[in-house]
């Protein structure tokens, strides 16, 4: 998908105005966008950054909904959701930084097929998955297999188990982008 600056603003900000919303307990009412890259169904992951560091990520990979309901969706898990940390609190809205990643359809792919920066990875092994969007790789400076090392970890198994023939790996690509790429300050009213 190719998103253009408005429609990545306009995900942005209704991620941030829907988790307002939740906090302030009323229904957001939204228009429904008339640009089909976001009425479209797609995958989406929404992360939060208090700090510079994690606060919450939760994504799919794909959906039958339009992407800009995924976005709701994903935000307030992010925000609620993740097992790794406790609930978001109203209070800390204002300190946290958004950032959305639109995924490409998965496809079946080797550990020497990995792009650092270009591909994201979804390993499974029995019952065990995992998952690292493409810019973590960037954002820790990690090679090739630094990345599918942490996305074994990430899968609860040691790592080296991308190499083992009974591990899937399925490669993606990501647009990804934040309230920061575009001066979006929390406290902005905005839709």
């Amino acid at each position: 998908m190719d998103l253009k600056d408005e429609e990545k603003i306009f995900l942005l900000k209704l991620a941030r105005k829907t988790l307002e919303a939740y906090f302030e307990r009323r229904k957001l009412e939204i228009t429904p966008p008339s640009s089909p890259n976001i009425s479209s169904p797609a995958g989406a992951f929404v992360t939060l950054h208090k700090h510079g560091e994690l606060r919450g990520c939760i994504g799919c990979f794909q959906s039958e909904k339009p992407l800009y309901q995924v976005v709701q969706e994903m935000a307030l898990s992010s925000a609620l959701n993740d097992p790794r940390f406790p609930p978001l609190s109203a209070d800390e809205l204002p300190e946290i930084e958004i950032e959305i990643s639109v995924l490409s359809p998965l496809r079946k792919g080797g550990p020497e097929e990995v792009e650092v920066g270009k591909h994201g990875v979804y390993l499974i092994k029995g019952y065990f998955r995992g998952v690292l969007l493409p810019q973590v790789a960037v954002e820790h400076g990690w090679d090739r297999e630094t990345f599918l090392d942490h996305v074994c970890l990430k899968a609860g198994l040691p790592p080296r188990c991308w190499q083992d023939p009974e591990t899937e790996l399925y490669l993606f690509t990501a647009e990804v982008f934040s309230e920061k790429d575009f001066g979006l300050a929390p406290s902005q009213k905005i839709l």
